[in-house]
């Protein structure tokens, strides 16, 4: 453990999930490759994403394992990590001869607001959403909007102090919003959260300048200081297996050679890569609309798919229909389970990809430069889907929520058809973008120097900490 003072010591504590715990992994890889010895606050279950990362980064590299939130099952897990977690960090970080010099932590933690108090340290956001989302999320929990016509959940919700003012139907807004009102108590933890970061010391966007300035500057307008870091994308270079990327958050059911060796065998930007992320499951309804779309289109596709666990038990799950892997076989793989997903967008033969729009499902596009065909289904995916399409215009629009706009299978057909033209604008758009993300992680890149002046913060703090002693 580096606790001298000869080090900058910060601590690093991302949601227990695997799409939040990836994103701030890899902005720790950059940290600690700049000298910053960095404490991750992992629960034992999640432990096999950081381990792959421990041995080639020691000693600034050190886990530190937290009480398994599951144990509080009487609390949803964002709730549980409040209350079995600050009183074991409060504890162990009083208990350190010399403490970490700040703690970023995930936007869904905001209650660590109060713990890094406690402990006289500064908290940073973590954002593993982009600008334009966590924009959305400040104003919806701080100015607590309402729906005009309660009886209709098309009613458009408009979000003014928001850069183009965007507008959301009421379907669309945060589920744990809309669903309980102010006085329930998982209501009043979300917006004491969201406000807790408001109110924090920095935050630290997983994005780049190019794809989201309006944002980025209205987050520092917002929150009145400058302390507003995008340092993204923050993803693996290139395929780098001795970090485990191939199995980059999950093993996958098909091995990643026989992946690759597959698309070795398509022409380039011919193939269609479909993937909703590692949580979400599809209906009945959804599941045949997309097999059958997939089918009639003639394309060449990888249609990666998860399938339930206990959250889903009683719930209307699709499954792939009989016989439909014999009737696409020379075309169609299919993956059941994890994929890996870098190493198939940054092949050569996969021209665009199908997505629910998660921010690292995002990013991961735009690094791969491949059009995006969006279905966004809840949280942050209907801004990041709006971003894309409508204002960088490097995705099509093809569906929308689980059970609220599915297309008819001849336009989804005709959207996945399209989507692998060669001469579309939004294939041009993809490939400027393509540029500007690996543009702006080069030396002289906007976020390597966002990165830069975020470890000179870190530096400060800990010559100020000196002073003071």
């Amino acid at each position: 453990m580096a606790s001298s003072q000869d080090h900058v010591h910060i601590l690093a504590y991302p949601f227990p999930s695997s799409g939040h715990i990836i994103p701030l992994l890899d902005l720790t890889k950059r940290l600690v490759s700049r000298g910053i010895y960095v404490t991750v606050l992992i629960t034992p279950s999640n432990l096999p994403l950081l381990q792959p990362l421990l041995p080639s980064h020691a000693p600034f590299l050190q886990p530190l394992l937290l009480p398994d939130p599951h144990q509080k099952k009487l609390f949803p897990l964002v709730t549980a990590t409040r209350h079995l977690h600050y009183p074991f960090l409060l504890s162990w970080v009083q208990s350190l001869p010399s403490p970490p010099l700040a703690i970023i932590s995930d936007f869904f933690l905001g209650w660590t607001l109060h713990l890094a108090r406690d402990l006289r340290l500064p908290r940073l956001v973590f954002s593993p959403s982009g600008a334009f989302a966590l924009s959305f999320f400040y104003s919806l929990w701080r100015d607590l909007p309402v729906n005009p016509d309660p009886g209709s959940a098309d009613s458009l919700i408009s979000f003014p102090n928001i850069p183009n003012s965007p507008l959301y139907p009421w379907w669309q807004i945060n589920h744990y919003y809309r669903q309980k009102k102010k006085g329930d108590p998982e209501w009043d933890f979300h917006c004491e959260n969201m406000l807790d970061n408001i109110a924090s010391w920095g935050v630290v966007f997983n994005t780049f300048s190019d794809l989201e300035r309006v944002y980025l500057n209205h987050m520092k307008a917002d929150l009145g200081h400058d302390r507003v870091w995008a340092v993204g994308p923050v993803l693996p270079p290139k395929y780098d297996d001795d970090e485990g990327s191939a199995d980059r958050g999950g093993s996958s059911s098909v091995p990643c050679d026989e992946v690759m060796t597959w698309l070795d065998s398509r022409p380039a930007c011919s193939v269609i890569y479909v993937c909703f992320g590692s949580r979400t499951v599809l209906t009945s309804r959804q599941m045949e609309v997309l097999t059958t779309a997939l089918e009639v289109s003639g394309v060449q596709f990888i249609l990666s798919v998860r399938g339930p666990d206990e959250r889903h038990v009683g719930q209307d799950v699709g499954v792939i229909p009989e016989e439909f892997e014999n009737r696409v076989r020379g075309r169609g793989l299919v993956i059941k389970g994890w994929s890996p997903q870098l190493a198939i967008l940054g092949h050569g033969a996969v021209g665009s990809f199908l997505t629910h729009c998660g921010w690292n499902s995002v990013l991961e596009a735009l690094i791969a430069g491949v059009v995006m065909v969006t279905w966004p289904m809840g949280a942050d995916q209907y801004t990041n889907a709006k971003l894309i399409v409508d204002e960088m215009g490097a995705g099509l629009r093809a569906a929308e929520g689980i059970t609220e706009n599915i297309p008819e299978v001849a336009e989804l057909s005709e959207v996945i058809k399209k989507s692998l033209l060669e001469n579309i604008t939004q294939r041009v758009r993809a490939r400027e973008l393509n540029e500007a993300a690996l543009e702006a992680v080069e030396p002289e890149g906007s976020s390597h120097k966002e990165l830069d002046a975020l470890v000179k913060h870190f530096l400060e703090l800990r010559e100020a900490e000196r002073c003071f002693d």
